[in-house]
C-alpha cells in the first residue's frame, strides 16, 4: 500500500510523464503538419470585429490594413466607452466608407469585458443584415486592436480544412509577434532593459509560432482545438446556435471568452481547426509586469473553465482522447500550483532528513536524469523555430533560444498561483493590456494587482 511519503515523491513523476507525452504528441503534429488547400474566400461574407477600449495609438492602422487587404468584408468597431478618441479615430476613417461601422457603448453596460463588447457587435450584425440574408455564408473573424491579419488569411480558411467543410464552426490561425526584431523595444530605457524586452518579445513569438501551433495541431487530431481571441474566425450560424442555447454567443463572465466559445462550438456538435500556415500578428509585451498581469488573467479564466468539465466528459461530440487532452489543459494551472507545493514539500523532507549534500550524492543519477528530461523539451523547440521563422541566424542561437524558453517557461507556476489566489478571493475582474506605445504610468494593466 502506497503511504503519503510515496505519493509525494511519485506525484512529481506522475506530473513530468503527463507534460513529456503532450509535448512529444504537439511536437509529433508540428512536425508532420501537411500543407493547408486554400478555397475561395469570394463564397462567404466577411465580418471583422475588433473590439477597442482606448486604442487610439493602434486602431486606425488596424482598420486601414483591413480594409486595404480585404476590401469586400465588413470592419466592425466596438468602441467600449474609451476615454480617448478612438471613437474619433474610427469615425473619419468609416466616413464615406459603408464598410466601417462604429458600435458605441457606455458605462455602465461597457467595460465589462471582452466578451461583452463581441456580443455587441454580434447584436450590431444582426441588426444590420437584412432578414433574407444568407447567414450560413456570414464569416465573423475577431481581430485585436493592434492586430494584423495575414493578406492570405481568408484564402486558408475558406479551404476544406476549414469553412470548406461544412461541419467546421471556428477556425483558429497561428498568432505571430509583429515587434520581434525591434531593436529598442523601451525607447526610453538602456541596453541592458533593452536586451531583457528583446528576449521577452522573442519568448512570446516562439511561443505562439511553434510551441503553441503544435499544441493546436494535436488537438486538430484530438477534436479538441481551442479558440483564440486574435485571430478567430467562426460562423454565424454556430454564433446563432450557441447564442441560443447559452442566451448569448461569448461569455459576459468570462476571463477567456474566447477558449470558452470554442468549448461551446464543440459540444454543440461543431468542428474547430487551427491552420498553421497563416497567421494573425500582434504586438509582442516587453514589460514583465504587463506581461505576467496578462498571463494570470489567462491563468484564471483557465480555472474558471473547469465548471465545463462534467458537460464535456458527457458530450458525445467529444472523443476520448478529446476528453483527456480537454481536462489536461484545465487543470494545467492547477498543476503548476501543486508542483510548486510539492517542490517545497520535498526540500522540506530533504532538509529534515538529512543534508542537500547527502540527498543529491545519494540519487544524482535521477536528479540529472530529471534534470535533463524538464530542459531538453524547450530546448528541441529552438531548432524548429530557427529553421521555419529565423533562417538566417545560427544554429547555435537556435539551440540558445530554446534554453531560453526553458527559463521563460518557469512564468507559468508564478501566473498560475496568482490566477489561482485571485480565483479564491472571488477576484474576477476583466481589464485591457496596455499597448506598447501607452504611456506606463496611465490606465489599467491586464488585471488587477
Amino acid at each position: 500500500m502506497l503511504t503519503p511519503h510515496y505519493l509525494l515523491y511519485a506525484l512529481p513523476f506522475l506530473l513530468l510523464t503527463c507534460f513529456l507525452l503532450y509535448w512529444a504528441g504537439a511536437r509529433h503534429a508540428y512536425t508532420r503538419r501537411k500543407p493547408t488547400p486554400d478555397g475561395d474566400p469570394a463564397a462567404f461574407d466577411w465580418h471583422f470585429f475588433v473590439p477597442c477600449r482606448d486604442e487610439e495609438t493602434v486602431i486606425g492602422a488596424t482598420v486601414t490594413q483591413l480594409r486595404t487587404d480585404f476590401p469586400a468584408a465588413h470592419v466592425w468597431v466596438v468602441d467600449d466607452d474609451s476615454d480617448d478618441s478612438t471613437a474619433a479615430v474610427v469615425t473619419a476613417l468609416a466616413d464615406g466608407d459603408g464598410h466601417i461601422h462604429l458600435v458605441s457603448r457606455r458605462r455602465p453596460d461597457a467595460r465589462i469585458g471582452k466578451g461583452a463588447a463581441l456580443n455587441s457587435a454580434y447584436a450590431a450584425l444582426n441588426d444590420f443584415l437584412p432578414a433574407a440574408a444568407d447567414r450560413s455564408r456570414a464569416v465573423v473573424c475577431v481581430v485585436d486592436a493592434d492586430g494584423r491579419l495575414a493578406p492570405d488569411a481568408l484564402a486558408r480558411v475558406s479551404g476544406d480544412t476549414g469553412f470548406g467543410d461544412p461541419e467546421t464552426g471556428g477556425v483558429q490561425v497561428s498568432v505571430r509577434m509583429r515587434n520581434v526584431t525591434e531593436r529598442r523595444p523601451l525607447a526610453e530605457h538602456g541596453r541592458v532593459a533593452n536586451v531583457f524586452a528583446r528576449l521577452l518579445v522573442r519568448m512570446q513569438d516562439m511561443e505562439f509560432a511553434v510551441s503553441n501551433a503544435g499544441m493546436q495541431l494535436l488537438r486538430g487530431r484530438t477534436g479538441s482545438v481551442g479558440l483564440g481571441g486574435n485571430g478567430q474566425f467562426t460562423r454565424l450560424t454556430a454564433l446563432d446556435r450557441i447564442a441560443a442555447a447559452e442566451r448569448r454567443p461569448w461569455q459576459r463572465d468570462a476571463l477567456l471568452e474566447d477558449y470558452e466559445l470554442g468549448l461551446h462550438m464543440i459540444l454543440g456538435g461543431y468542428r474547430v481547426a487551427h491552420i498553421a500556415d497563416t497567421y494573425v500578428s500582434q504586438e509582442g509585451l516587453p514589460r514583465a509586469r504587463r506581461f505576467l498581469t496578462q498571463r494570470t488573467r489567462w491563468a484564471q479564466g483557465n480555472l474558471q473553465c473547469v465548471r465545463y468539465a462534467p458537460r464535456i466528459v458527457g458530450s458525445r461530440h467529444y472523443s476520448g482522447r478529446g476528453v483527456l487532452e480537454t481536462l489536461y489543459t484545465f487543470m494545467q494551472p492547477l498543476a503548476h500550483v501543486a508542483t510548486l507545493i510539492l517542490s517545497v514539500l520535498l526540500l522540506g523532507a530533504v532538509v529534515v532528513g538529512g543534508s542537500m549534500r547527502d540527498a543529491f550524492l545519494g540519487n544524482w543519477p535521477l536528479i540529472l536524469v530529471l534534470c535533463a528530461l524538464s530542459v531538453l523539451p524547450f530546448v528541441a523547440w529552438g531548432p524548429l523555430y530557427r529553421r521555419d521563422f529565423a533562417p538566417d541566424r545560427s544554429r547555435l542561437t537556435g539551440l540558445l533560444w530554446g534554453l531560453a524558453l526553458w527559463l521563460y517557461a518557469y512564468h507559468v507556476f508564478i501566473v498560475s498561483a496568482r490566477g489561482f489566489l485571485r480565483l479564491l478571493r472571488g477576484r474576477n475582474g476583466w481589464a485591457k493590456t496596455r499597448r506598447n506605445a501607452e504611456s506606463v504610468g496611465t490606465g489599467p494593466v491586464a488585471t488587477e494587482a
